[in-house]
């Protein structure tokens, strides 16, 4: 199924693997991308030298394009884009939308920019910029999200910019596929699905969580780091909503501890960082500090299999999933889905002209 974002990236099939902190590591990116999908690999979990080991692990798996989620507000931004262009990288793809001259230093160098969005006036901005093409995600995503459904935002964006439009958040099948095209999008972007794969390193006892999750049981709250984070409902969600400020401030400077160990940052970049997460809202230093280490919260399940010391971010069609395929099944299942959906619409027939 050849579409813009196929012809812009070089991949088989219309179908993203999001970069999810602590989930998409070189062993996802690299079945993703052999199945024919973009894989997107989450660096803002790494240090440096991890990211380049692991762009130079996924290459030494697969030749297929896949591309590094970066972000633009990182102190070392500039550092890590440097090593998407050194190590070749395809595509660069941002949760926050990135400079003006960001943007223009990496196509200089041959890279495709794709920022993620949830706004109009922000694809809009980006591809005034430059950007190559922008994901958009409705409401329904995992992690921050906004409060647009997809089926409200993705049009709005089509029809604003000329840029390819990747549609993402509540995207699992190929039934959705053809939804997104239709609507005008060039592919679909999908994260949760992708994390419920067997190729995905996320311990089997938290899949097992997802996998027994309802859609009421995907939730959205503020209580992590002050931002709308949708993800599972667990008893630390619970504890955490409940907990005062006191309390809050005294978990949060241990699980930044945490967090200061592992990425080598100093105090002052973890305050730097979470500062920049706040995005105008008026947050309490506890929350500050829990957006500067939510990665933390987000390690000890997805990495470490704690889910009653650490968070699930979750799109809400973990809801509807029930099985753990290989990426190559996916990959191949969500394109057949899409075409048995395609013959379908195409057996109905001509529609009846109004009037």
């Amino acid at each position: 199924m050849e579409t813009a974002l196929t012809r812009l990236v070089g991949v088989k099939y219309p179908l993203v693997q999001t970069g999810m902190g602590w989930v998409a590591g070189p062993r996802l990116v690299s079945a993703a991308a052999r199945a024919g999908a973009l894989g997107i690999l989450a660096s803002a979990t790494m240090s440096t030298e991890q990211l380049r080991r692991a762009v130079r692990e996924v290459k030494s798996r697969t030749d297929a394009p896949f591309g590094v989620n970066l972000r633009a507000d990182a102190g070392d931004a500039r550092e890590r884009v440097r090593i998407v262009v050194e190590e070749g990288v395809k595509v660069a793809s941002f949760a926050l939308a990135p400079s003006r001259d960001l943007i223009a230093e990496l196509k200089d160098s041959g890279v495709v920019v794709i920022p993620s969005i949830g706004a109009r006036r922000h694809a809009e901005k980006v591809a005034d910029w430059g950007a190559d093409a922008v994901m958009v995600q409705g409401g329904e995503g995992g992690g921050h999200t906004g409060e647009v459904a997809t089926t409200v935002l993705l049009p709005q964006v089509v029809d604003a910019v000329g840029i390819p439009v990747i549609a993402a958040g509540g995207f699992y099948d190929g039934r959705g596929l053809v939804a997104a095209l239709a609507y005008g999008a060039a592919g679909i972007g999908m994260g949760t699905r992708f994390l419920l794969t067997s190729d995905s390193t996320v311990p089997d006892a938290v899949k097992a969580k997802y996998l027994a999750a309802s859609v009421k049981e995907v939730t959205v709250t503020r209580a992590v780091d002050g931002l709308p984070h949708r993800m599972l409902r667990t008893e630390l969600v619970d504890s955490l909503e409940r907990a005062g400020r006191t309390k809050a401030l005294v978990q949060a400077v241990r699980r930044a501890a945490g967090f200061k160990k592992i990425s080598g940052l100093s105090w002052a970049g973890m305050v730097r960082d979470g500062l920049a997460m706040k995005h105008g809202k008026d947050l309490s230093w506890s929350q500050v500090l829990l957006a500067a280490n939510t990665p933390m919260l987000l390690k000890a399940s997805m990495v470490d299999g704690r889910t009653d010391l650490g968070v699930m971010a979750s799109g809400q069609v973990a809801g509807l999933i029930d099985d753990l395929p290989s990426c190559a099944e996916l990959v191949a299942r969500v394109m057949a889905e899409a075409n048995e959906t395609l013959e379908r619409i195409h057996a109905l027939g001509t529609l009846p002209t109004p009037g």
